[in-house]
């Protein structure tokens, strides 16, 4: 078994997007699925962490901080309708999906540019611009601490919702009794550009492309994050902080009525997706600050740390927005991030 590099204690700064203090009392860097058998570890307080992009520190913590840095990408399998491709949980997810690309098989395009890793992508169950992970996954390959045994989990078993799977329903992931090592994806070989998103079809128009490949569409949906988005080693987030709420279709439509521009997305259960960045915008938060913590002024969704913040100054920004979406719109919006 490969030696951990194990320091004790360390500060947390440097592992979030948000780049908020705090002190990890145990601090482990685990590069291979076997390093996680060790048995220090079976009954430790543990916290899983992959790129720290959906992470709000609250403040020191006391347990183990076990980083997730297992490498590796590679072509499982194929058959007559799939690429199958895996990759460890380490793995940056945007060069992964690149790297799917360069080696033709496309698929994953429309995430391109979500920080994090591939690890932590099927927790979230990232999406975006008309993807979600749950569309392209196979099985996920992790650890159980609780059980001291491996574990594997197919599509169906993942129970995926928006920006959420069993992993966070079960609570495995952030009581620490899980770690992904592994991830595989299906890839179908049936290829079809999905661009229906006006952001996505707006910027494929600027560049008169009619006929889009999978290149053309990851290229675009680069060139429209970075418009929107901050770079967090620029100005740090957390990326989008809040869910999109979801509501049923009587409350959509007497919001619709009051607010004409608010954007809405059916979903296939009958309830309505609401536009939380046009809600927060709405609510005068756009480009607004509280101390140190605001709303991005190009994207209302992003809560970013214009300098020298703390967890506790997020959580009086994100109670202060919720509070003006609540009064005027009557929705609640729940963020996104975890919680340490």
């Amino acid at each position: 078994m490969a030696s951990m590099q194990v320091t004790e204690p360390v500060q947390l700064r440097p592992y979030n997007t948000l780049s908020l203090p705090g002190t990890a009392a145990r601090f482990l860097e685990i590069t291979t699925p076997q390093q996680l058998t060790a048995a220090d570890l079976q009954q430790a307080t543990r916290f899983i962490l992959g790129g720290g992009s959906n992470l709000v520190l609250t403040g020191d913590y006391a347990g183990s901080v076990l980083r997730i840095a297992i490498p590796g990408k590679h072509l499982l399998k194929e058959d007559a309708e799939a690429w199958y491709v895996e990759a460890g949980a380490g793995e940056n997810w945007h060069d992964f999906v690149q790297w799917t690309l360069a080696q033709g098989w496309p698929g994953l395009e429309n995430l391109s540019l979500i920080p994090g890793t591939v690890g932590a992508a099927p927790i979230q169950n990232i999406g975006a611009y008309g993807l979600e992970v749950a569309d392209r996954l196979h099985t996920v390959h992790a650890w159980d601490f609780e059980k001291s045994a491996w574990l594997t989990v197919d599509r169906e078993g993942c129970r995926f919702g928006y920006r959420d799977s069993l992993f966070k329903q079960s609570g495995w992931h952030l009581s620490g009794r899980l770690a992904i090592v592994s991830v595989v994806f299906r890839l179908p070989k049936r290829w079809q550009a999905n661009c229906a998103y006006a952001d996505i079809a707006n910027e494929l128009a600027t560049r008169a492309i009619r006929q889009p490949g999978p290149r053309d569409i990851a290229d675009a949906v680069i060139a429209v994050r970075r418009r929107k988005l901050p770079d967090p080693v620029v100005l740090p987030n957390a990326g989008s902080f809040f869910h999109n709420p979801v509501v049923d279709r009587t409350q959509a439509d007497a919001l619709r009525a009051a607010h004409p521009g608010l954007p809405t997305y059916a979903q296939a259960d009958g309830r309505v997706k609401l536009a939380a960045g046009w809600l927060i915008e709405q609510a005068g938060w756009k480009g607004k600050a509280l101390g140190p913590v605001g709303m991005y002024e190009k994207q209302a969704l992003v809560l970013v740390n214009h300098g020298g913040a703390t967890g506790a100054d997020v959580q009086r920004t994100m109670a202060a927005v919720q509070a003006a979406v609540r009064e005027r719109f009557a929705v609640d919006l729940t963020p996104e991030p975890i919680f340490l």
